[in-house]
């Protein structure tokens, strides 16, 4: 009985420890996030991100090098490339634009190399394409078998000089480690000529010593004039150095003296050549500043200070497994790479751009402090606008008022008193339309962000958005239009500095201004300026009031200075009235025809046969462009017309179709985020339609179970009953316990904390989200 009784407590506490040890290991995977994160989703195709480590919002992103002419390689790395160039301190996430790749560095074995290997070949068509030739420079092959990308560490093995090259980065340094066999040439070579597309016109180099040297370089590419210094410490001293400029050794010569130690000029390389034993390491550790490389000496010192590669590498991922616990998911693996990896694309950008003692370039080119907030750059606000920011004003409210300090430091330091429209860096790029700072500050306002002056805020919205030579606003403001004789894609400005004009109305309304209130409601109504009744769509128009002649609802046009539309067709820019989309409803004739016309957006199919201009922009569904901004907010507008399960398809349909965890998984430019906040909104069941308004637009929800962990410390949950592949449509929905008929969520429920529980079927359920007061809200109220 003894026996029996001892027996059985053993099978009870091996029980028991198999349940804990199971317990345990799951909540280790789950604190453990960051190992989700597959930097390598997006490289290929379309994305344009690069997979090299960074720190969340880090100013360096170092990583691989595989192109830098070719604008299909924004992000410097494409993964269909054979070879690589080097390894370079700086990157852009998903812009359609390249620049930066500042600072390239490539080990080598044996002969020394000074230029990259990259030839132009002229086409038959008369196009230059430019190709990478290592015959011909130091760009070298490799193998996606001999690659790891994790977040916060890469690794490749080069093997035609049989170099394993790793590579760690905190937010303002990073530290490449290289193994090298044995041999008595042993090269380390930094190239300041290198950028991607762009042209370095002036660099310097000094070796202060044999363990380190310092420099910088200007670049004049998509931002202008744009300054970088570096300070480079290498873990053993060198045995043989020299600067490289044209190919031969350069020299600060003066009719006195002559030093090879420093040099200055347009086209400057430097090597380092070692003799080494068989692995051996030798890594180099580089900071960077837009100051001196006295501050670039300093970050490397304050977040780099020894030689722990693998301190770096854990630190870094420790900081990005913080960030993957602010919104966690139910799902399988291949779910959560997707999720986390999203989020993490999402939190790459805007960059810190200061230095640890707090200074940095501003717009007018002196130096500034940054007192009482941390400095941002890199705004790609025409995209941002829509999804990233309204998602930091949940989860990390702090940065988005940082960044929104970091705007109006740009206001303050502008000639002519604007906000950023595409700033890179401390500089202005002028890329894309509108005056997009706006709902980034409305939004956050009108959410009660902390930790910016609203006042000061409201006055550079305004001031930005009456500054008569700012691309029509004049005539805009006069004539309620831009006219297309007068400015290229009329149309799509029109319709979005109305969006913006009504951001401005709901901060006035709130600040108390009810004068600017009513002016900046009555700009908000411009969109139905162009609004043509024969076609029932956008259509651009004269300073005369002459419609446009011929019109081609459905043609893309790529010629900038010909166009009335931005990156798209009228077709899709005629449903860009966010604020007011009960207003765009009665302009078309109610909501059966406003629905029935939104269908034949989704089955158009002339467009799917436009190539020119458009190779970037994939992810469609007729005229529906989901690689591109314009488009993000359609599938939505279905729940304006009271067909929401419209909505549902559709959304469960670009979440499964153009969304994923290859690295072919992004269908566009993921747009410094903005693609995959747009996924990140989706999972959890709601999308802000209209930045500013205050309120999310339900559409369905694309995981189990997630929960958000706000910045306000309260958390706020969605789970999704009857979750499946076939289950797409929303039976019921239940808010905090209580029932939820309505088709959109204001902010206060999210903010507040809760529960949202959809309960989803495989058959829509027409009674749910379709009485009157379940449509969400819009200017012209909804239809009686």
């Amino acid at each position: 009985m003894r026996i029996k009784i001892f027996t059985t407590f053993i099978t009870l506490f091996a029980i028991g420890l198999f349940i804990i040890n199971n317990h345990t290991q799951a909540q280790g995977r789950e604190d453990n996030l960051v190992d989700y994160i597959k930097p390598v989703i997006g490289t290929q195709g379309e994305g344009n991100v690069f997979p090299g480590p960074v720190a969340p919002h880090g100013m360096v992103q170092l990583g691989p090098d595989t192109d830098k002419r070719s604008w299909e390689t924004a992000s410097g790395y494409e993964y269909g490339d054979s070879v690589i160039i080097g390894f370079s301190m700086q990157h852009l996430s998903g812009t359609g634009i390249p620049d930066l790749g500042d600072f390239l560095i490539m080990p080598s074995i044996g002969k020394l190399k000074f230029t990259s290997g990259t030839v132009a070949q002229k086409m038959p068509d008369g196009e230059t394409h430019f190709y990478q030739n290592p015959d011909s420079g130091y760009c070298t092959p490799y193998f996606h078998k001999d690659e790891i990308i994790k977040a916060g560490y890469y690794s490749v093995r080069l093997p035609e000089h049989n170099v394993l090259v790793e590579l760690a980065a905190t937010e303002r340094a990073g530290i490449l480690k290289f193994t090298f066999p044995k041999s008595d040439s042993a090269n380390i070579m930094m190239d300041l000529a290198h950028v991607l597309q762009w042209k370095v016109v002036w660099s310097n180099i000094r070796c202060e010593n044999k363990t380190l040297i310092t420099g910088f370089h200007l670049v004049n590419g998509w931002a202008k004039e744009r300054y970088l210094y570096f300070a480079a410490k290498y873990s053993r001293p060198y045995d043989d150095f020299g600067i490289i400029s044209g190919g031969k050794l350069s020299y600060y010569n003066t009719y006195r003296f002559r030093s090879r130690y420093e040099s200055a000029g347009a086209n400057l390389q430097y090597y380092t050549r070692y003799s080494t034993k068989d692995n051996e390491v030798i890594m180099v550790k580089i900071g960077i500043s837009g100051v001196s490389t006295a501050n670039a000496l300093k970050n490397l010192d304050a977040e780099i200070p020894g030689w722990d590669f693998d301190k770096v590498v854990k630190d870094t991922r420790a900081k990005w497994n913080a960030e993957m616990q602010k919104i966690q998911i139910e799902g399988s693996k291949d779910e959560k790479e997707t999720f986390y990896t999203s989020l993490y694309h999402a939190l790459l950008v805007p960059n810190i751009y200061e230095d640890v003692n707090g200074e940095y370039r501003g717009f007018d080119q002196n130096i500034h402090q940054a007192k009482g907030f941390n400095n941002y750059a890199i705004f790609s606000l025409w995209d941002t606008y829509r999804a990233e920011h309204p998602l930091f004003t949940l989860i990390q409210p702090k940065r988005d008022a940082d960044m929104i300090n970091s705007m109006l430091a740009h206001y303050d330091q502008s000639v002519d008193h604007l906000l950023p429209v595409w700033s890179l860096n401390n500089n202005e790029t002028w890329c894309m339309i509108g005056y997009h700072s706006v709902p980034v500050i409305a939004d956050a306002i009108m959410k009660g962000v902390k930790g910016f002056d609203y006042q000061r805020a409201y006055l550079a919205a305004k001031t930005t958005a009456m500054n008569p030579d700012y691309d029509a606003v004049k005539e805009y403001s006069e004539i309620g239009y831009v006219p297309f004789n007068h400015e290229n894609e009329s149309v799509s400005k029109t319709l979005e500095y109305a969006f913006d004009d009504y951001c401005i109305a709901q901060m006035a309304k709130k600040l108390g201004k009810k004068d600017d209130y009513n002016i900046f409601m009555k700009r908000a109504m411009s969109y139905k300026n162009l609004f043509d009744p024969s076609s029932k769509l956008m259509r651009g128009k004269d300073s005369n009031g002459n419609w446009r002649e011929p019109f081609d609802p459905h043609g893309y046009i790529d010629d900038m200075s010909k166009r009335d539309i931005t990156e798209g067709t009228n077709w899709q820019y005629t449903w860009y009235v966010p604020q007011d989309v009960q207003g765009l409803i009665n302009l078309m004739g109610g909501k059966e025809y406003f629905a029935a016309k939104l269908d034949t957006l989704f089955l158009e199919k002339k467009s799917e046969d436009i190539a020119q201009g458009t190779s970037d922009i994939l992810g469609r569904i007729g005229e529906y462009w989901h690689g591109n901004e314009p488009s993000h907010h359609i599938a939505f507008l279905y729940d304006y017309a009271g067909q929401p399960w419209k909505t549902q398809e559709l959304v469960r349909r670009i979440v499964t179709s153009f969304y994923g965890n290859k690295s072919n998984s992004l269908c566009g430019n993921d747009d410094c985020g903005q693609m995959s906040a747009w996924f990140l909104f989706n999972t959890m069941g709601f999308y802000p339609v209209a930045p500013g308004s205050n309120y999310y637009v339900i559409g369905t929800p694309c995981a189990k179970k997630v929960t958000m962990k706000l910045g306000n410390g309260k958390t706020f949950t969605t789970i999704a009953k009857n979750y499946s592949k076939e289950n797409i449509y929303i039976q019921s929905v239940t808010l905090n316990g209580k029932k939820w008929n309505k088709t959109f969520i204001p902010n206060d429920a999210v903010a507040g904390g809760g529960e949202l529980v959809f309960v989803l079927g495989d058959k829509p359920n027409k009674s749910w989200g379709t009485a009157e007061d379940s449509i969400p809200p819009s200017i012209s109220g909804v239809s009686k």
